[in-house]
């Protein structure tokens, strides 16, 4: 596992403002990278037992980005980590580099391509049944969309890691409330999906996606249940750290003019100053 050596908030930070920044010429899907960014950042400085040194060890950590239309903010995050140059975001939707709308294994880091929804839990599943064949400890998490889980191959996969008492296997859906542009409870209900998901034989928790705090104590104790799966349900804000185009549904793709990306900001990072001022901390 990675030391704890980050200041996760100035590093959420760090990745918002990537992700703003990949938000023009070509756009981006800003509103749920905002969401989830928090996610990426403490699975991967607190959670993953990975580094880029090591990402061809078969004993590592997986995550998988099942929606992989945010992988602004896995981009961003193995920038920040020294998976990739920082520099290599500049590329973003050049025809000349990797770093595109969808995530792709060319991209250190990247450990499956992505972009259709509802199949990395499949994947995801084979990578922990192997493990398990191999008698391995490492785990398997993938980030999963909430708008994703209409897809029954979601619930086809959550059925076969029940019967396969595959507890090394995590699943991490970011719970923003909205599927491209318009609200899941409005287009196919999901509640009570706590309730849903343990119904399917896997072992569950509700947190505050943003909260560090309540993030390491969700994630300390995997897997909740021995011989079961394990579901982390974070409960998140769309845009998050952007207050004019928080939970907006004509937000989920955004292309902006580049005073607009500037506008956002300084809008970012006085939103930021303010809530460490709030909580008493300071951003180094």
């Amino acid at each position: 596992m990675s030391e704890p050596r980050h200041d996760l908030p100035a590093l959420a930070l760090a990745v918002r403002e990537h992700v703003v920044h990949m938000a023009t010429r070509g756009g981006c899907f800003i509103g749920a990278s905002l969401s989830c960014a928090d996610l990426l950042v403490h699975l991967y400085t607190r959670v993953l037992d990975v580094t880029p040194e090591r990402l061809s060890d078969p004993d590592r950590d997986y995550l998988f980005l099942s929606k992989g239309h945010d992988v602004p903010a896995l981009y961003a995050t193995l920038a920040e980590l020294g998976y990739i140059e920082r520099g290599r975001l500049a590329q973003h939707l050049s025809p000349h580099d990797s770093i595109y709308w969808h995530p792709n294994r060319a991209v250190p880091g990247v450990e499956f391509h992505s972009g259709s929804l509802g199949h990395l839990l499949a994947v995801g599943l084979g990578v922990a049944l192997d493990i398990k064949l191999r008698g391995g400890k490492n785990r398997v998490f993938v980030l999963l969309g909430d708008g994703e889980l209409d897809e029954g191959s979601i619930w086809e996969a959550c059925l076969v890691a029940a019967a396969y008492h595959l507890d090394n296997l995590v699943a991490v859906v970011d719970r923003n409330d909205f599927q491209a542009n318009v609200r899941t409870e409005e287009l196919i209900p999901l509640e009570p999906l706590p309730f849903k998901f343990q119904s399917f034989g896997w072992s569950c928790r509700t947190v505050d996606g943003h909260d560090f705090a309540a993030l390491a104590t969700a994630f300390e104790n995997l897997p909740y249940a021995q011989g079961r799966p394990s579901v982390v349900i974070a409960r998140t804000v769309r845009g998050k750290g952007i207050p004019s185009i928080e939970r907006r549904a004509d937000r989920w793709f955004a292309d902006f003019t580049a005073a607009e990306v500037e506008a956002l900001l300084g809008e970012l990072r006085g939103e930021a100053a303010a809530t460490l001022e709030t909580e008493g901390l300071v951003v180094r």
